[in-house]
């Protein structure tokens, strides 16, 4: 008897009771779609700024800049580091291959361009610079580094414009062939 009371429990399906489960799930979802906050000022500060200063209508003076303008007059040669002669060579196709690292030997020759005049040393174009800023004080550098300046280069210039007394660097955008 016992075991015709158990087999009448294993001839049962098991079935899941699916509409119940679906309507949590809607309600859940509408739930959620409810309270959900969109974020529309994003990257706005929420600043408290003085009522009595607003736009000016006036369009506002733009400042004048000291143009400095980096050309590449001799490309000079490629050289690389290398740890058996503790010094550096020339860079190589094989170099190339492998990209290793390279920098230019003193060969190099950058033409600066201070407004209309132009330099080759960076010492002269200091010198330049401090004399513009002795004059107009409120004038700003812009660097306008073009087509084969590197980095260094660039960073040199940037260090003049420094060490003349300028605040406000500003840099131009590349330029292609």
């Amino acid at each position: 008897m016992a075991n015709s009371a158990l087999d009448e429990i294993m001839d049962e399906k098991c079935e899941l009771q699916m509409t119940p489960m679906i309507d949590v799930t809607f309600l859940l979802l509408i739930f959620f779609m409810c309270t959900l906050k969109f974020k529309v000022l994003e990257g706005k500060l929420g600043a408290y700024l003085p009522k009595d200063v607003g736009v000016n209508p006036q369009d506002a003076e733009p400042k004048e800049k000291v143009d400095i303008r980096l050309d590449v007059v001799k490309v000079g040669n490629r050289m690389r580091w290398s740890s058996e002669t503790k010094g550096p060579v020339p860079y190589t196709e094989a170099d190339a291959a492998e990209k290793l690292r390279f920098f230019y030997d003193d060969s190099r020759e950058i033409r600066y361009t201070v407004g209309p005049r132009r330099f080759t040393d960076l010492a002269e174009v200091t010198k330049a610079l401090q004399a513009i800023k002795a004059r107009e004080p409120d004038k700003e550098a812009t660097i306008d580094p073009r087509t084969g300046v590197t980095n260094k280069d660039v960073v040199e210039a940037l260090d003049a414009v420094m060490y003349a007394g300028y605040d406000n660097v500003t840099f131009k955008g590349s330029y292609e062939k």
